[in-house]
């Protein structure tokens, strides 16, 4: 079953449930799913899929702080369940140990000796990491590796 199934399958399920939380939240990360298709006429592979869930928590963690720093408690906290509805799609994360492996790993596939030259281990990086670590950890373990 493709993500993209599952999470059709989990709305009926919140609707039978009448878990009206889940249920918007759920129907958010569809509504996003379905645009991107719209947009730019294709079919969403899990790859795809679980980029706008990573894009719609990181939305959602901005949401929290804002929200946070206005005094608005309660809507950070329905920010939060949302993120916790979201995280349940994506895969495990990686430890820091199998972080830190694989950036050792593309530094020296990429033959990268400076900071100039991080795009090259970030390109690398990307695809393996997408979804199961914070690329922005990540970027700067990179450049504290390079410099």
């Amino acid at each position: 079953m493709s993500l993209k199934d599952q999470i059709t399958e989990d709305m009926k399920t919140a609707m039978r449930a009448k878990d009206m939380a889940r249920l918007g939240a759920i129907r958010l990360l569809l509504a996003a799913m379905k645009q991107r298709e719209v947009d730019e006429r294709i079919t969403l592979s899990d790859a795809d899929v679980l980029s706008i869930i990573d894009k719609m928590i990181k939305q959602r963690r901005d949401s929290i702080s804002q929200y946070e720093a206005a005094g608005r408690q309660e809507l950070a906290d329905a920010e939060k369940f949302e993120i916790g509805v979201l995280q349940g799609y994506m895969p495990q994360q990686m430890t820091e140990a199998e972080i830190a492996a694989a950036v050792a790993e593309a530094i020296t596939a990429s033959g990268a000796k400076s900071p100039q030259e991080m795009g090259k281990v970030i390109t690398l990086l990307k695809p393996k990491l997408a979804g199961r670590a914070d690329m922005g950890k990540v970027s700067a373990l990179v450049k504290a590796r390079l410099s």
